[in-house]
């Protein structure tokens, strides 16, 4: 039974749920303490190394005149920069491919992915953030594809939006550039008509965002409660992943023991095993926390590439000689 819960704001204005003994809110301040430590071991990250990555990433930028970002923005490129740890011209490979995704699908990357613009899909519970991060500091992102999944109400057009909407939060949190993000699909009440919605160009679309675009450090990708049916969706997406993907995924069924080995059984409520104890939450609340921000996101929506430009790699000048821009790797 969900418990009746409303958006609070802080001193600040900030919003935050209260959740039992947690609050889910977005976590917007600099890191400190164990997360400093974390980018510093994890992500390589000192003072001077993050200031050289901001001064070389906002060299490439100036040179590709189709791409319009707020350059002397140092909050802004440190999202980019942060999860390719400190690697300008790996960052900058994704920011481009992130940023010609949006011009190439505008559906999916257009002025409507903002919470308004997806708020029925978050009301539904298909995506629900949890108020707790795993034990390795990630941001913890159950999708429900199955049973509150109603296609007919949610089409996958808008599933996908959401999930850029949910990457546009975990690039804005500095503690998720470092921690990372764990998504549980949670595929209890899969049925034919959930399959049925993915076609192989779509599922294409999908993991190429994924792989290739996100600019996020994914720390795993587990699925749980899946039935027999599920291996007919997994069929479609297995032979478009990559060494990456392969090793973030996990199949735990309802062995809710290793999932909590993976994310930590103080991160994850008694539904999943774990023993973290707060009330369950409308979706409806976390949409109208999320509309806070969306003056944030609209925001968003005016950078990048607006006309169509030849996707070649990029040559640009580094200490006097030519830098061929074409690494791809995903976040450390």
């Amino acid at each position: 039974m969900k418990m009746p819960v409303c958006v609070e704001t802080d001193e600040k204005g900030s919003p935050f749920v209260t959740l039992g003994p947690y609050q889910l809110r977005l976590e917007l301040e600099n890191i400190s303490g164990e997360f400093e430590e974390k980018a510093r071991t994890e992500l390589l990250e000192t003072p001077e190394r993050l200031q050289q990555g901001l001064e070389r990433l906002r060299e490439l930028i100036k040179v590709d005149k189709g791409l319009s970002l707020p350059v002397e923005d140092d909050k802004f490129l440190t999202k980019f920069l942060r999860p390719f740890k400190c690697n300008a011209e790996q960052s900058f490979k994704i920011m481009r491919k992130f940023y010609k995704f949006k011009l190439k699908y505008p559906k999916y990357g257009g002025v409507c992915v903002t919470p308004e613009g997806v708020r029925h899909v978050f009301d539904s519970e298909v995506f629900v953030f949890l108020p707790t991060r795993s034990k390795s500091g990630g941001r913890i992102m159950i999708i429900n594809a199955g049973s509150k999944w109603k296609p007919k109400e949610v089409t996958l057009e808008y599933m996908f939006k959401s999930i850029m909407v949910a990457i546009e939060i975990a690039m804005m949190e500095p503690k998720t550039q470092v921690g990372g993000v764990n998504v549980i699909l949670n595929m209890e009440g899969l049925s034919m008509s959930h399959v049925c919605q993915f076609s192989p160009s779509m599922a294409k679309l999908i993991v190429d965002w994924v792989q290739e675009c996100a600019p996020v450090r994914l720390r795993g990708l587990h699925v749980v409660n899946q039935p027999y049916l599920f291996n007919m969706l997994y069929a479609l997406f297995k032979p478009l992943l990559g060494e990456h993907l392969k090793k973030m995924l996990s199949f735990h069924g309802k062995d809710f023991k290793s999932l909590c080995d993976k994310i930590g059984s103080d991160s994850l409520p008694p539904y999943f095993g774990g023993n973290a104890k707060f009330p369950e939450y409308p979706g409806s609340i976390f949409s109208d926390m999320l509309f806070y921000y969306q003056h944030e996101f609209k925001e968003f929506q005016t950078y990048g590439y607006f006309t169509e430009s030849k996707d070649c790699d990029l040559m640009a000048s580094h200490n006097g000689k030519n830098t061929v821009i074409n690494t791809c790797g995903q976040p450390g």
